[in-house]
């Protein structure tokens, strides 16, 4: 099996997990590829019997690899989204974080998780990304996010004026701190600190969700993920901020965004005992009553 590793960081406690992990496929009969600033973290902590090959973006494990480990939190499978791309590529995600959603393995489960691999004893779900058509080149090569594009205020005073359109329709002035779209993926996320519902994955929806509205009665509304949405910010500064997951970028006022579905979805793998559900049982508590 060809296996590739991606991380942004390292701690003691994950080092033993790490190790297992580069034992286990440095001595099996396939090839380990590591991210290389990964690498360069691991290199003086990790005994490694062959060198791996190291790889620096999609076009380096396109076609070469069968699934890729993400080591860290759900910050980090974010950023493995952008390594991963368009190829495919399954993505199984092994949680060093604190809630993990989205990195589903949990660090003493890893090495039954591989074998559970190795049997094909696994689900791939697919996932929605959205797609930020205009302006282009805002975010350069990668105008994609998993779980949302948020527009906010640069200041604390300032309030924004958010008009908002769903297919050349119109739906909204928001008066608001702020306005996320966000997919299935990311209702758990930022939309939900918001009050947005949660969507289960799979679900062909799209969440918008405002921020801190000024006007009570508003509330987050779901679309067809196949809608066109476009955004115009107003405000008494020159600029906002728009962001896609954890990248962020300055927008002059007056300036609309487009956004619609990216083109293509990401593997997430998940293991067949562990659930959407369950998941959220046990990340938000549900259920935790005296009568139950």
């Amino acid at each position: 099996m060809r296996v590739a590793l991606f991380g942004k960081y390292i701690a003691d406690a994950v080092i033993p997990c790490i190790q297992e992990l580069v034992d286990h496929f440095s001595s099996s009969q396939g090839q380990l590829f590591i991210y290389t600033p990964f690498f360069d973290l691991l290199k003086e902590r990790i005994h490694f019997k062959d060198n791996p090959l190291l790889f620096d973006n999609q076009k380096n494990i396109a076609g070469n690899v069968d699934f890729l480990f993400s080591i860290g939190g759900d910050g980090t499978i974010l950023d493995t989204v952008r390594i991963v791309g368009d190829t495919g590529i399954p993505v199984a995600g092994i949680n060093m974080g604190r809630l993990g959603f989205l990195s589903g393995i949990p660090r003493e489960m890893v090495m039954p998780a591989v074998e559970a691999i190795e049997r094909k004893d696994y689900l791939l779900e697919q996932r929605t990304l959205i797609e930020l058509v205009s302006p282009p080149d805002l975010f350069g090569e990668w105008p994609f996010a998993l779980n949302d594009l948020t527009v906010y205020k640069p200041l604390v005073m300032s309030m924004l004026t958010i008009r908002t359109w769903v297919n050349g329709e119109f739906l909204n002035a928001y008066w608001a701190d702020g306005l996320i779209v966000a997919t299935p993926t990311g209702s758990t996320a930022y939309s939900l600190s918001c009050t947005g519902p949660i969507l289960a994955p799979g679900t062909e929806s799209l969440v918008v969700t405002p921020i801190a509205s000024h006007n009570l009665t508003v509330r987050p509304i779901v679309l067809r993920d196949d809608s066109e949405v476009r955004i115009r910010v107003e405000s008494k500064v020159d600029e906002y901020l728009v962001s896609l997951d954890s990248h962020s970028r300055k927008v002059s006022n007056g300036v609309e965004l487009l956004l619609r579905k990216a083109p293509f979805k990401i593997n997430l793998l998940r293991l067949p005992d562990k659930d959407f559900f369950q998941t959220i049982r046990e990340k938000l508590n549900w259920g935790l009553d005296n009568r139950n």
